[in-house]
């Protein structure tokens, strides 16, 4: 019946680079587990951060204020020499998208309708405050990790 979860703690192998408290690097998933080792291996990539930026959030399910704690901060130098700030957030594909309404309302439909509504809240709020300071906000999925 559960699933079971792929968690752990990361070891840096480039600290220079990590923004944050290297002997608390945990991953979540096995997908942002192969995240980290591409923000720490690529030689694009000048600084990232796990869990360090905190954006506040409206939630649709009880209109209270509530943290964001977003996956990933990155800062990234293009070929052109160019440097980019993403804030990044790690999901599998079927929570980006509505979900999918079956004949009868199950209790598991509408927890997918409830986190489907939060996950938009914070990645709305993400969004805007990647705007106010010059970043991007992206959302990944295991097509974009190669994994789909």
């Amino acid at each position: 019946m559960y699933k079971t979860t792929y968690k752990g703690r990361y070891s840096v192998r480039h600290p220079k680079k990590y923004k944050g408290n290297i002997s608390n690097i945990v991953y979540r998933s096995s997908w942002e587990l192969r995240f980290m080792k591409w923000c720490d291996m690529n030689e694009s990539v000048l600084e990232w951060g796990s869990e360090n930026v905190v954006i506040p959030y409206k939630s649709p399910v009880d209109k209270r204020v509530h943290r964001y704690f977003v996956d990933f901060y990155i800062k990234v130098k293009n070929k052109d020499g160019q440097v980019h700030k993403y804030l990044v957030e790690i999901k599998p594909s079927k929570f980006t998208k509505p979900p999918e309404k079956p004949k009868r309302k199950t209790k598991h439909f509408i927890q997918e309708v409830f986190t489907y509504g939060v996950n938009q809240a914070k990645w709305k709020a993400a969004d805007e405050y990647c705007k106010d300071r010059k970043m991007k906000f992206l959302v990944i999925t295991e097509n974009d990790l190669g994994l789909g």
